[in-house]
């Protein structure tokens, strides 16, 4: 006797949600069953963050219906789903930063009172970073705010899988690779199929193609705030999932098509050496050159970026910068956005000199300038002048392309800044950097995605706060990034 279909965890029949004239939702219908890994995918804008909060009950659809575990829900909300067995790990991190790592563990487990809190707390943390991280270096006695935003997602993701009195059925995970390298990644990817073959259930959301096609037994494709095809994962390949989603496909080599390399006797705009790379290898950067930083999370490359980024316009020992400089910070929250500032307002703040109308910024000009980078990087939203956080994460992060390409800045420092960016939005993106190299601009782009690296003219792999390699375009294959990344070059 074959056994029955696997039973169905949470389903949501003709959810609707909207927030003011914007439409997230329009009659969606979604399930995740036991034993399933359900890839969830769609451009920026699409829906899905707004359908996974609705399931893990942050947001109250405006009509629809949730049903978990075969009971109808009429007042649900994140407690309530918390006692059903429904974690989520959103996009935008939740961690409380003031607090360590095993406090905020003791956030989703009430249950851990008394004397020793702390100490089941940390041990309770320890033991799921160590299940789904090994060899991690994270104490869980680290204030959260100490953490890299990689260290922070993992310690996040680690929170979710934990278990103490409440059962665990179903985890939603919103873009959990983002911040993290290739190895850890595959560390949590490899995870999710083992908690998924013991019979619980996953809902992934990424915008890593490959990453859901490899991972996901069912994929589910949201366009405009419906569902546009769900369908068995052997039922897509990447170029059908893009088309499906509304997007162009993928180019065989972007890098190779309107790219050149830098002519001899072009300016050189950067000179830096990293703080523990003696008299080593040092980084170069020309003028009209993207160049790539890469290795594993936490090397130094922001350390760099960083360090470049204070050294604009005054001396700094082991550092030459000739140009204006602007940042694309890759932690929006922490390092990007203001939350309080309209759209407008977050791109123009870069370029304050030319917006100026005597002492005072023109609303006029702040308005053009934002008019003309809303159509260029084609930010979604029906108004420039609504606050910051109305918009997706994906088209939060393109306000941040658009103030630093909107500006005076010569070279453009990128802290891995395609987290949480939909595939045909880094598609645009690819383009008009290539655009801004022909005309003079540098670039140097720290990127946790390899295949990002195809875009750059050439690559520095760093390892322990060093470079360890210096690849040429022609030279460059994930292989040898790889195998640099964990040489033991000192």
């Amino acid at each position: 006797m074959s056994p029955g279909p696997a039973p169905i965890i949470v389903k949501l029949d003709g959810a609707e949600k909207h927030f003011g004239a914007v439409r997230a939702l329009e009659g969606v219908d979604f399930s995740a069953s036991a034993g399933e890994c359900v890839g969830l995918v769609g451009h920026n804008g699409a829906g899905k963050s707004t359908l996974m909060q609705v399931l893990a009950g942050a947001l109250a659809p405006d009509r629809g219906r949730i049903t978990v575990a075969g009971a109808i829900q009429e007042h649900f909300s994140v407690t309530r789903a918390q006692k059903l067995g429904i974690r989520c790990v959103f996009q935008e991190l939740s961690l409380c930063p003031n607090l360590s790592v095993a406090e905020n563990a003791r956030i989703n487990h009430p249950s851990l009172r008394g004397m020793a809190w702390r100490r089941k707390a940390a041990r309770l943390i320890a033991e799921k970073l160590d299940e789904i991280f090994p060899g991690h270096d994270i104490a869980a006695s680290t204030i959260v705010r100490d953490l890299s935003i990689g260290r922070r997602q993992m310690v996040e993701v680690a929170r979710a899988f934990t278990i103490t009195q409440d059962p665990l059925d179903l985890v939603i995970l919103d873009e959990p690779t983002s911040s993290l390298d290739a190895h850890t990644a595959s560390q949590l990817l490899a995870f999710v199929r083992r908690f998924v073959a013991g019979g619980k259930s996953c809902v992934l959301i990424s915008h890593l193609l490959g990453e859901v096609l490899k991972n996901a037994d069912r994929i589910v494709v949201m366009r405009d705030g419906k569902v546009a095809a769900a369908d068995a994962v052997s039922a897509f390949d990447r170029d059908s999932l893009v088309a499906v989603m509304g997007g162009a496909v993928r180019r065989a080599n972007p890098a190779l098509e309107g790219a050149r390399p830098v002519q001899e006797g072009r300016a050189l705009r950067i000179r830096a050496r990293p703080a523990r790379q003696g008299n080593g290898a040092e980084l170069v950067a020309g003028e009209g050159e993207i160049v790539g930083l890469a290795g594993l999370s936490g090397h130094g490359q922001t350390d760099l970026l960083l360090a470049i980024f204070s050294a604009a316009g005054r001396h700094k020992a082991g550092i030459e910068v000739n140009a204006p400089v602007a940042l694309v910070a890759g932690d929006r929250q922490s390092d990007g956005i203001f939350p309080q500032w309209s759209i407008s307002e977050n791109i123009g703040i870069r370029s304050l000199a030319k917006l100026r109308n005597g002492l005072l910024i023109s609303p006029r000009r702040e308005a053009e300038l934002a008019r003309v980078w809303q159509q260029r990087i084609h930010i979604r939203t029906p108004d420039m002048d609504h606050n910051i956080l109305s918009l997706s994460g994906g088209n939060q992060q393109k306000v941040l392309f658009a103030r630093a390409l909107g500006s005076d800045a010569r070279i453009v420092l990128m802290d891995d800044p395609m987290r949480g960016v939909d595939v045909g939005t880094k598609l645009e993106v690819y383009d008009l950097l290539r655009e801004e190299a022909r005309n003079g601009r540098t670039f140097l782009w720290y990127t946790s995605e390899i295949d990002e690296l195809d875009n750059c003219d050439r690559v520095y792999v760093f390892r322990n706060g060093r470079i360890v390699a210096h690849l040429d375009r022609s030279d460059m294959t994930e292989e040898k990034v790889i195998q640099s990344s964990f040489s033991d070059a000192n």
